[in-house]
């Protein structure tokens, strides 16, 4: 919504995406799927290379970070809501980059058909923002890319792209996303 003087108006600051969701079937059992899903500190390239750690596991309550392999940087940061293997995963995430507030996002798996349907959902995402842009670019990638991984072992041609050009993003990356201003404590007072 936009004012008659093309300025956003109040009800644009409030604003919310409505829910989204990505969708995919992926041919292998639930608890494959689950266990890479929730794999820490190892590279995810269906995490856009990122590495998920936390400082006692993926527990509501905790934090999670999803930070460069060599730890200096850190792209989301969030914390767990709920954690029921093998069906559902869900934590608040926020763009270390930008200013929005946070957001969350859901992983839900079913059995279905000989393997597992996989839904990201996000919710709460602020509309028209940045945040609200990248999930609607992160949701397939994650999703495909989980896929594929898990299905042939190896990551889309955009996850491998990723995986190769990971550590020489460190060089453009905002200071503020430097893993040494998003501590664990400082995450689980969010």
């Amino acid at each position: 919504m936009t004012s008659m003087t093309g300025e956003p108006s109040m009800a644009d600051t409030n604003a919310k995406a409505e829910r989204a969701y990505y969708k995919v079937h992926i041919e292998a059992p639930i608890e494959t799927v689950w266990n890479v899903l929730v794999t820490t500190d190892e590279v995810l390239p269906f995490f856009f290379g990122a590495v998920c750690r936390t400082p006692n596991g993926l527990a509501p309550g905790e934090p999670m970070a999803m930070q460069t392999k060599d730890g200096k940087f850190a792209s989301v940061v969030g914390k767990v809501l709920e954690f029921d293997p093998p069906h559902r995963y869900s934590h608040t995430m926020m763009f270390t980059n930008m200013d929005d507030p946070a957001s969350t996002v859901t992983y839900e798996l079913k059995e279905a058909d000989g393997g597992t349907e996989f839904t990201l959902i996000t919710d709460n995402v602020p509309a028209g923002t940045k945040s609200e842009k990248s999930m609607a670019q992160g949701g397939p990638f994650i999703t495909a890319n989980l896929k594929s991984l898990v299905e042939t072992g190896k990551p889309l041609m955009s996850g491998r792209m990723v995986m190769m050009l990971g550590p020489l993003m460190g060089w453009f990356t905002p200071k503020v996303c430097r893993a040494e201003n998003w501590p664990f404590d400082r995450i689980r007072g969010f």
